[in-house]
């Protein structure tokens, strides 16, 4: 494809087919995602769609693996062009320097004509396409125009008197093949550059993999790997699928995968206590140590594969923006052509000659072509969500980039999202003559079964003392509140102290405790057994988090930017206040919201949208996932759950907060070249053509402002490719927003 008729007369192409439910066509990509409904003879239909309009189909997996090496690839016809045509241009040089002189007829014919037919074949096989799907493109315009100059050329020598001297315009339309051929060259290698993020995630899967099969270790494909294998990965080596860590030690470097610059330590699972595991990723690299690990997850299920897909996704995507340049392109061509005839007879009719009338003309169709305009907007969406994704920001749509920067409200989750999400069970307060370990270790049976950071707090602690527990009988969850089972006869509840007041447990006699912890910033917890009395109160266990390093002054940053931030937390009052101000948060100024139930999260959303307010939401839970569903942004920390990620429209792969604001300002800077190109693209044709309609553009230089503004175009893109999370300013808007309190 060319430009953005293309990508138009692609679409209405495909969505004609039976059974296509949606089709988005992208010209940066020369790709098309579709949406259809079950059918074996769909995909067959739709390369003879996509054949029949014109162009040839090709899959993306030969496409990538088509991609060249060389940055030189392609450069043959522009060359034999540029030798073909500079002959020509030898007497306009000359004619600077005050020498007049003129190439034979014969030679001038002989020079451009190979130039015009078969280097230029391909615009005449393009253009016909669009003929007879009655529609136009960049093609037909080109077409048009260098044909109509070239047969000028040919009826002024063929009529001319022997022996004179004529004036032929061969040089024009050669050039101009010569230069559009040039533009959409620099055009693809600038491609190049604009997928190498997609490139570099796929070359980190290695090809091989040590095996340990029943002969010892052995070379195996790494397409063959099953899960369940052994692996044996070597010092430097990348690791080549998911999996868990099972015997050595070593660093591994996830950088590629989560900009995380520093290597991380990783360590067998057998030394990290019951049901721990040390998970590796495929695609990182390994330190210096020999390590042993089991296959998890493989093919399209790993990280990397998904990661993958969520930038392919994101780069095939189209933004809302790009509608009004789908509108116009469905009326570009024809206007231009309109344009065109409208100049041709203007000029004629007024007493100019219809040699000039047909330059200007011809002048007109060449500036005209929409290339820039169908390129203005995928290329920066292509260079935005590549870097962002090096950088371990992982965007999954095109619509919540464009949105992301009208954010002025961000929802933080606290516990794993603000905080580190690893509470300490540091206060065990017994009662009814109960025993500090007996406590500990029916909590621990209830808590077994459960992933909640509070629930693996419990257990960590009991496995730390060495006590042996059981996993309750008839266990029942009460989400947001606590769970309840049988251990033996007995019945037990453990949960929130919200929910044992709702159950009528008189907490009276923990008050002051209770009080005294909260202000600390502890979250409590209740024991309570069912009994013939009723329900007794047994324990009171209080747990304690701390920030994450970077929250205070990724918060601050937000804060700096004008942005409103807000902590939703299920913890009490007291203790979701006390952790709100270690994080530099104004509880009286709204900023935090306390005893939210989960299934409540998504509510207090929506109730931050009102107004009009642009809400984004960050979390990293289960629980989460409705509000970020909700949220018009939602914002997924990658060291949490699938269901959040898959809930979100961006994955912070790092689960660092700094990378929120980072998000946030990718998503303003895409969103400002995509402006700036648009602005560009419309102001070039809005400027271009009633210069070339009025006489003050020949062909040439024509043609080579058409290919100069696409270049423009994705050279302005490719500047993203050199964006970075700025660290320096957040330190600098904490600081600033520390003095002005």
């Amino acid at each position: 494809m060319t430009c953005a008729s293309c990508v138009a007369r692609v679409e209405k192409a495909l969505k004609k087919v039976p059974g296509v439910q949606e089709a988005t066509v992208n010209l940066a990509t020369e790709s098309a995602r579709i949406v259809i409904a079950s059918g074996e003879d769909v995909p067959a239909r739709l390369r003879r769609a996509v054949r029949d309009a014109g162009y040839e189909p090709r899959s993306d997996k030969a496409l990538l693996s088509a991609e060249p090496n060389s940055a030189w690839a392609g450069l043959a016809p522009v060359a034999m062009g540029l030798i073909l045509s500079l002959p020509l241009m030898l007497p306009m040089v000359a004619e600077l320097f005050g020498r007049h002189w003129m190439l034979p007829a014969w030679l001038q014919f002989t020079l451009a004509t190979p130039v015009q037919f078969i280097l230029g074949r391909h615009f005449y096989r393009a253009g016909w396409h669009a003929v007879k799907a009655f529609s136009g493109n960049m093609d037909l315009l080109v077409s048009i125009g260098t044909t109509a100059g070239w047969a000028l050329s040919m009826w002024l020598w063929l009529t001319a008197a022997p022996g004179a001297a004529v004036h032929l315009y061969f040089e024009g339309s050669a050039w101009v093949v010569t230069l559009v051929m040039l533009g959409k060259w620099l055009e693809v290698r600038a491609k190049r550059q604009t997928t190498s993020a997609i490139r570099a995630l796929h070359a980190l899967r290695p090809d091989l993999a040590h095996l340990i099969g029943p002969d010892g270790e052995v070379d195996v494909p790494a397409a063959e790997l099953l899960v369940g294998d052994r692996l044996v990965i070597k010092p430097g080596e990348r690791i080549p699928v998911d999996g868990v860590l099972l015997e050595g030690r070593t660093q591994v470097d996830e950088s590629m995968l989560t900009g995380e610059p520093l290597p991380v330590d990783k360590y067998p699972s057998a030394d990290l206590g019951a049901n721990a595991q040390t998970a590796i990723t495929g695609g990182s690299i390994n330190g210096d140590g020999r390590i042993v690990m089991q296959v998890r997850a493989i093919g399209s299920e790993t990280v990397l594969a998904r990661i993958i897909r969520l930038v392919e996704d994101a780069q095939a995507a189209k933004a809302p923006i790009q509608r009004l340049v789908d509108r116009v392109s469905t009326v570009f061509v024809p206007v231009v052509l309109l344009l065109s005839l409208l100049t041709l007879l203007g000029w004629w009719l007024s007493g100019h000659s219809f040699e000039q009338a047909l330059l200007n003309t011809v002048a007109v169709l060449v500036i005209a072509c929409p290339c820039a305009l169908g390129l203005a907007t995928p290329v920066a969406i292509m260079a935005g969500t590549g870097v962002a994704a090096q950088h371990g920001i992982l965007i999954k749509n095109a619509q919540a980039l464009e949105l992301a920067h009208k954010v002025d409200i961000v929802a933080f989750d606290k516990t794993g999202t603000l905080t580190l999400g690893h509470p300490r069970l540091t206060s065990l307060l017994a009662l009814q003559g109960m025993a500090e370990n007996e406590i500990l270790r029916i909590a621990a049976g209830l808590q077994s079964g459960s992933e909640h950071p509070l629930s693996r707090a419990v257990v960590r602690l009991a496995q730390e003392r060495g006590l042996n527990f059981e996993s309750p009988n008839n266990l029942h969850s009460v989400p947001g509140l606590g769970s309840e089972g049988e251990l033996g006869s007995r019945y037990f509840l453990i949960g929130s102290l919200r929910w044992m007041k709702e159950l009528g447990i008189d907490t009276n006699a923990i008050k002051s405790k209770a009080d005294s912890l909260q202000e600390q910033g502890a979250t409590l917890s209740v024991m309570a057994e069912r009994s013939s009395q009723g329900l007794i109160m047994c324990a009171l266990l209080a747990f304690f988090d701390e920030p994450k390093p970077s929250a205070i002054i990724a918060l601050a940053a937000l804060r700096g930017q004008g942005i409103k931030t807000v902590m939703i937390s299920g913890d009490n009052r007291g203790s979701a206040e006390t952790m709100a101000r270690r994080l530099g948060l104004r509880p009286e100024e709204g900023e935090v919201m306390s005893d939210v139930l989960p299934g409540e999260k998504a509510k207090r959303i929506a109730a931050l949208k009102i107004g009009g307010h642009v809400v984004a939401m960050v979390g990293d839970g289960v629980n989460d996932a409705p509000a970020l569903a909700t949220a018009d942004v939602g914002m997924a920390m990658g060291n949490g759950t699938d269901v959040a990620m898959h809930a979100a429209d961006i994955t912070l792969m790092r689960g660092d907060p700094l990378l929120v604001a980072a998000a946030l300002d990718i998503s303003n800077r895409t969103v400002a070249k995509i402006r700036q190109n648009l602005f560009w693209a419309f102001a070039y044709n809005v400027a271009g053509i009633p210069l070339a309609a009025f006489g003050f553009l020949n062909p040439v230089v024509a043609g080579a402002a058409m290919a100069m503004s696409s270049i423009s175009v994705m050279s302005n893109a490719l500047l993203l490719k050199r964006w970075t999370p700025n660290k320096d300013v957040s330190l600098n808007n904490l600081f600033k927003d520390s003095s002005s309190r």
